[in-house]
């Protein structure tokens, strides 16, 4: 199954980040959103960040070494980790996904 991660992170953190979950095969694309400006609950008072928002492509078989290796290089305590399924995808996608990730 296909799924699609989202992932937030220090801006100045975001390609290489990208780069490492494509080359170690965690994912087949990841897509870098910058100056994402986030607001979120944090020690119980609203924070404020500007951040990076990778779009990470990858398959529910890839997903638990993925969501380590990320927390394993994440700076923060708790990062942002959420995977959606994605409900359909094109087939051809999805074949090159699970191509892209098979190690």
């Amino acid at each position: 199954m296909t799924l699609v991660a989202l992932i937030t992170v220090p801006e100045d953190q975001a390609r290489e980040l990208a780069r490492l979950l494509v080359r170690e095969r965690l994912a087949g694309s990841v897509n870098v959103l910058p100056s994402t400006f986030s607001v979120y609950r944090w020690n119980d008072d609203a924070a404020e960040d500007i951040e990076a928002l990778l779009i990470v492509k990858t398959t529910q078989e890839r997903y638990q070494a993925l969501e380590a290796r990320v927390r394993e290089l994440h700076p923060y305590q708790i990062p942002e980790i959420v995977a959606l399924p994605a409900g359909r995808a094109l087939p051809a996608f999805a074949e090159w996904l699970r191509d892209s990730v098979q190690t």
